[in-house]
């Protein structure tokens, strides 16, 4: 089955350069980024740390001049574009990169014409563009961890009659998510509309659930990688893998703990 096919539009004056390659990552896990468009005035010095990335990731520079102080033509030039795309018939879904509310109404659009709209902005993004989109991305939660630098093992002494071996470090208990009432009453939520006759309830499904009712739901946002790891670090539930028809591929379940 082909990829999707996404139109990726950056609104250069609410998006950073530093998080370019983890945001492009993360859009190709959703489908393939057809159109890479940025929308900016280039003749201004603001936007000179974005230059060295186009040219890198062939990202097409879309330049629009800001006419009248205090408006934003950018925004115009984007949602034009947008509209453009869409009446195509090309492509699956878009990727609005913007903290912008303006484009709030963009994205609703373009979920009325069946396409999928995934958000990537910055945490002070208004709740309205987030609602608007089918899923949306907080752009902090991509940025690469720093390399965690190895502990040496540290040695003890050896009993009589036994040769010296490394001191046994205990195993590292599962940082606990923050016992958030907001994470688990949606927890609860989708496990009620999702649970089966035995209480428990396959993770795809929860996952779905919860993104339907918050856009901007991610595991990482809560320091997890993925969902089955929030679950397993949540107090409150069970996380059970079973195994596929093959004995290899496994699937996640979760319920509430007895």
């Amino acid at each position: 089955m082909d990829s999707p096919r996404l139109a990726v539009l950056i609104d250069a004056d609410n998006a950073r350069a530093d998080l370019i390659e983890p945001l492009l990552a993360e859009v190709a896990k959703y489908g393939v980024a057809s159109v890479k468009r940025i929308y900016g005035d280039w003749t201004q010095p603001n936007l000179g740390s974005w230059k060295q990335k186009l040219v890198a990731h062939a990202i097409q520079p879309m330049q629009q001049f800001g006419y009248t102080t205090g408006k934003n033509a950018t925004d115009s030039a984007l949602i034009i574009d947008a509209m453009d795309l869409l009446y195509t018939g090309n492509f699956d879904g878009f990727c609005l990169v913007s903290s912008d509310s303006d484009f709030t109404r963009l994205a609703t659009r373009l979920r009325e014409s069946g396409k999928t709209v995934y958000g990537f902005g910055e945490r002070k993004t208004p709740r309205s563009l987030i609602a608007a989109c089918d899923k949306f991305v907080y752009v902090d939660i991509l940025r690469p961890e720093p390399a965690a630098k190895p502990t040496p093992a540290k040695k003890t002494k050896a009993k009589a009659g036994e040769p010296a071996t490394p001191k046994a470090e205990a195993a590292a208990a599962p940082k606990l998510a923050k016992a958030d009432p907001q994470l688990k009453a949606m927890f609860d939520a989708a496990l009620e509309a999702s649970v089966d006759d035995d209480g428990w309830a396959h993770l795809g499904a929860i996952g779905q659930y919860i993104n339907k009712q918050q856009p901007d739901f991610d595991a990482r946002n809560y320091g997890q990688k993925r969902l089955s790891d929030l679950v397993a670090a949540t107090t409150g539930y069970e996380l059970q893998t079973r195994k596929g028809a093959d004995g290899k591929s496994g699937a996640h379940y979760m319920r509430k703990a007895r």
